[in-house]
């Protein structure tokens, strides 16, 4: 409906010598709308961002079902082959057991038909043997001279003490019996009925209150639903994401696993943090088989991840991801190199390698590979005796920490942070917009403090490798040995602009670890840490 209070046509309307009104946008019945439908719109757009992320989680849940889904059909597949071959050697046992106990049998039979063939062959000669002699004492019963008769008397009676009929055994040597060769496979058979699948371990639950993710360490606990004494071991799988919830099939990195875990505890060690979270999962095995896998849980794993911008970096850096090294050839390999792709009408360069960190970048940077050069060149290289590299992403809050170790042999170098706006030709702790400590081993070994073009000598060993702690909320910059967490000085300000760290140095190079936690040790010094007396006051600003 139309404002009452308004003309038609949308003219403005005063009286004559007096200001002018108001324009029509200014109504209030039109500014009350205009605040309705400015509500309006921020719940259609927080509506509009909860259907989204419920999209988002159904067409997970979808991707998860079908790759379940072909997961059940490959695995069914599987193990009807291994039951088959499984049956298969049951088959091959049985038949081996078959063909060596029917051979055992054939053996039984030859040898007892070879025995009592050898008797028969003895009693057929024996009784032929006797048949004569009985024949030939029945012929001399005719005899009637008495001499003839007793001569062929004593003939006959030793001719039956040596017959071999009266020197045979009259009993077969082998029976006919063959049952001690029969078999009864009741207990077998009853067996084989009672085969079934393996007991499977049922899933552990991972106890997320007694989880603990510090000091880029993650301890993991878990616990079976009910006691279970054939457990052998557990194998607890874990992997990388930037997707919080339930984990993701697609785009996802590997599982990695640690395998014949004894206890129901595990604590994984020296991680690097350059991911937002981590999903973990673990399963029970048996001496036979492996259970099914717990729910899996994604804890938080956040920790400052960043590159060495080496689009803006002094041109006598080398700069690759976090390591930077003094060029003194001023970069001319790197020229020949660039005007070598611009002549074979190459598409864009790139000074740097690839990222080969896996996962997705974080929202408020990209990658150093993917980013384009006029993107990542929109402030000026730096130059003349300012050899700095900045850090690619910004600090905007929060606590954060990372590590520097400088080569041996590396004659000068800084680290600290520094606003964007540092110019080209600044040098780290010699503006109000920067913080570092310095360490010169030109000659001699000087360790310094440095800010707004002041220097605070530091009466302390060099680290191997230094610890920055960076509070930005706190207004805290705290430098540690990393090794001992020794504090070495804090600079105490009030920061009104977003951060970068930065770094210098000459004649040697630099490493810089990132995707580290505040250490618990920085945490616990950082807490009872009420004022440093090392932090001069000289040092201690608000910076503008």
């Amino acid at each position: 409906p139309s404002c009452p209070l308004l003309p038609p046509s949308g003219a403005r309307v005063h009286a004559p010598g007096s200001p002018p009104s108001l324009p029509l946008s200014f109504c209030p019945h039109l500014c009350r709308a205009g605040l309705v439908m400015e509500a309006q719109k921020e719940a259609l757009q927080r509506i509009i961002s909860t259907l989204a992320h419920k999209n988002d989680e159904i067409q997970n849940f979808i991707e998860t079902l079908n790759h379940t889904l072909k997961g059940v059909q490959a695995n069914a597949s599987s193990v009807i082959s291994e039951l088959d071959e499984e049956f298969d050697g049951l088959y091959s046992i049985l038949d081996e057991m078959k063909e060596n106990m029917t051979t055992s049998i054939k053996q039984a039979e030859a040898h007892k038909a070879q025995e009592l063939q050898n008797q028969l062959s003895q009693c057929s000669k024996a009784l032929e043997n006797s048949e004569e002699l009985l024949e030939f004492a029945t012929r001399s019963l005719d005899i009637k001279d008495t001499e003839d008769f007793s001569k062929a008397a004593r003939q006959i009676k030793d001719r039956v003490t040596m017959a071999p009929a009266f020197r045979l055994s009259l009993k077969p040597k082998v029976s006919d019996n063959m049952t001690h060769l029969m078999v009864d496979f009741s207990q077998e058979r009853q067996m084989l009925q009672a085969l079934k699948f393996l007991p499977v371990p049922r899933a552990p639950e991972i106890v997320l209150a007694d989880c603990l993710v510090a000091d880029n360490s993650v301890t993991i606990s878990w616990q079976m639903p009910e006691e279970d004494n054939k457990i052998d071991h557990y194998v607890l799988e874990y992997r990388k994401t930037n997707f919080d919830g339930l984990p993701r099939v697609k785009d996802e990195r590997c599982w990695e696993s640690i395998d014949y875990i004894k206890g129901t505890e595990y604590t994984l060690s020296g991680l690097r943090f350059d991911s937002k979270y981590m999903n973990f999962r673990v399963r029970a095995c048996n001496k036979a088989v492996a259970g099914e896998y717990s729910d899996p849980v994604t804890l938080e794993t956040k920790a400052l991840v960043f590159n060495l911008d080496g689009s803006s970096s002094h041109i006598n850096l080398k700069v690759e991801d976090g390591y930077v090294e003094w060029d003194s050839t001023g970069g001319k390999g790197q020229e020949n190199k660039i005007k070598g792709k611009e002549n074979k009408g190459g598409g864009q360069i790139t000074l740097l390698k690839n990222n080969t960190r896996s996962g997705t970048p974080s929202p408020k940077r990209s990658s150093v590979s993917s980013r384009s050069p006029l993107i990542r060149g929109s402030r000026d290289r730096f130059t003349g005796e300012s050899y700095t590299v900045l850090g690619d992403t910004a600090i905007e809050s929060g606590q954060h920490y990372w590590e520097v170790k400088a080569q041996k042999d590396c004659k000068s170098y800084s680290v600290g942070v520094a606003y964007k706006n540092l110019g080209k030709f600044d040098q780290l702790g010699k503006t109000s917009t920067s913080w570092c400590v310095h360490i010169n081993n030109w000659l001699q070994t000087t360790f310094a403090a440095k800010h707004n073009n002041k220097a605070k000598v530091l009466d302390v060993v060099v680290p191997d490798r230094i610890g920055v702690y960076c509070d930005f909320d706190g207004g805290q910059l705290s430098f540690y040995n990393a090794s001992s967490k020794q504090l070495l000085y804090t600079f105490k300000t009030k920061f009104t602009q977003p951060l970068l760290p930065g770094f210098m140095v000459w004649c040697g190079g630099l490493i810089v670890t990132t995707g580290l936690q505040v250490p618990t040790a920085v945490k616990t010094l950082q807490k009872n840490e009420n004022g440093l007396s090392g932090s001069a006051s000289s040092l201690t600003n608000v910076a503008q």
